[in-house]
């Protein structure tokens, strides 16, 4: 099956919808799926529901689709560094399902092996377990959490070969490779594409049989907050 396609827009070909999930890999804006967010906005999709680690920030990554009005809802971490975010949500405009980040990461991974929930003690006796069934596991409260799937899965990775194996690079191993094997299709761009055989198995992070469609991206890897100070004069 060939998995390597033109452009980020040709590899979302035929796959968005109106109300669909979206993962979208990355934390904070590294490792972010850029290319296939933009493409994403341009397919305009909408009432869109993004499980996303947070929400970018304005003007850039999921910040574009939030511009747009294309989210409905995000089932999110972080959200702090974005401000059409927290003015939607305030304005009761966008609906917010909010993890602690290791329950967001266990509920995707569980997603991906085909567990439907699992216990946990995180979140116990606060917001988070509002609604949610509590058991007792050796005399401690644990709530449950449901895993997570979605319809389309947006991943970045650093390198590829054509069979659509993956390597990550530091933060972006993240989220990225559980996402790629809790979504029902999983569209991942990438750095370098090498021919199949290239890597060595020993360091695929992601096996290809997870993913659908690749493609080769252009980034610009933005820093999401640049402190700087004025150099003092010797």
């Amino acid at each position: 099956m060939r998995k390597i396609f033109p452009d980020a827009a040709a590899a979302l070909e035929g796959l968005t919808f109106d109300g669909m999930t979206v993962m979208s890999g990355g934390f904070g804006l590294c490792g972010i799926p850029e290319n296939l967010i933009a493409a994403l906005r341009d397919s305009g999709a909408k009432g869109l529901t993004v499980i996303s680690n947070n929400a970018g920030v304005d003007g850039f990554g999921l910040g574009q689709l939030l511009e747009t009005r294309q989210i409905a809802k995000m089932i999110s971490s972080y959200v702090g560094e974005n401000k059409e975010f927290e003015r939607q949500y305030l304005a009761g405009e966008l609906q917010l399902e909010f993890n602690p980040q290791g329950t967001l990461a266990e509920r995707i991974r569980a997603g991906g092996a085909g567990i439907p929930a699992f216990f946990v003690a995180t979140g116990v006796g606060t917001q988070v377990a509002e609604g949610k069934e509590v058991r007792t596991f050796d005399g401690r409260d644990y709530i449950m959490e449901r895993g997570l799937v979605a319809d389309l899965s947006i991943v970045k990775a650093w390198k590829a070969d054509a069979a659509g194996n993956l390597v990550f690079r530091k933060t972006a191993r993240n989220f990225n490779p559980m996402m790629a094997t809790a979504g029902k299709v999983t569209v991942v761009e990438v750095e370098h594409i090498v021919p199949t055989g290239t890597l060595d198995p020993d360091h695929i992070h992601t096996p290809g049989i997870y993913v659908d469609r690749l493609i080769l991206g252009t980034f610009e890897k933005r820093i999401e907050q640049r402190t700087v100070r004025q150099q003092e004069d010797a």
